[in-house]
């Protein structure tokens, strides 16, 4: 298997390329629109053929290349189940399997941080978390209908329950951080150690945090799998 880490340090963003190296079967997880190019060329340059952009939510903080790149390479979008996205081509249940090569790729369901959101386990060693767990932190569940009790049930209960050498790769980092494990995530992580459901959904819900930069354009264009207002006139 092929996994690579990229970044766009525009908006903090971590994209995710799987490939399985027999079939040349490739996979990208939350892409970002300004980094199509970056992507493209990488593919082609590893000889791999882009089956599926994966979203682990419909993101507000920025727009996402899957539009584009099924444009460019006829792949297939995927968004979880229940997300306000009609472009989709697939919508992803909990539990269920993308099988690319070799490479098993199993969807969690991680609703909180908005209410539609999955975490994508890859050969039962990595775990692609979105939103729903960062290093050290959280997403934040103050609006897309997010639940902070939702988003602690499900990270304690679907997360925390992974074996603890599962490899943590998250959809965001803002101090350069690049991976975790869950062993490390259940001892170290401040949003959740020593705080029970209450106490979580307390915290949560006096961050009083700015809204992201690029909401007002992202969520409607990740609606429409990337395609801006101005593009679709």
């Amino acid at each position: 298997m092929l996994f690579r880490q990229l970044f766009d340090a525009d908006t903090w963003t971590y994209t995710y390329l799987i490939a399985d190296l027999k079939t040349k079967e490739a996979v990208l997880v939350d892409s970002v629109l300004e980094q199509v190019e970056r992507d493209f060329k990488l593919l082609s340059e590893l000889g791999l053929k882009l089956k599926y952009c994966l979203e682990t939510h419909i993101h507000a903080d920025h727009i996402t290349g899957t539009g584009k790149l099924r444009e460019m390479t006829g792949c297939i979008g995927i968004v979880p189940e229940n997300a306000q996205a009609a472009c989709a081509d697939r919508y992803i249940k909990d539990d269920e399997i993308l099988q690319v090569g070799d490479v098993e790729i199993k969807a969690i369901e991680t609703h909180g941080h908005t209410d539609s959101h999955v975490a994508y386990l890859v050969n039962n060693t990595y775990v692609l978390t979105g939103d729903a767990l960062f290093i050290r932190g959280c997403g934040r569940t103050d609006f897309q209908s997010g639940d902070a009790g939702t988003l602690y049930d499900r990270v304690t209960q679907k997360l925390f329950t992974l074996p603890d050498e599962t490899l943590v790769y998250p959809g965001h980092d803002y101090k350069g951080q690049t991976v975790s494990t869950i062993g490390e995530e259940k001892r170290f992580n401040p949003r959740f150690l020593g705080k029970d459901r209450d106490s979580f959904i307390s915290f949560m819900d006096n961050l009083n945090l700015p809204n992201p930069k690029k909401i007002m354009e992202a969520v409607p264009a990740n609606e429409r799998c990337g395609k801006v207002a101005s593009a679709i006139n």
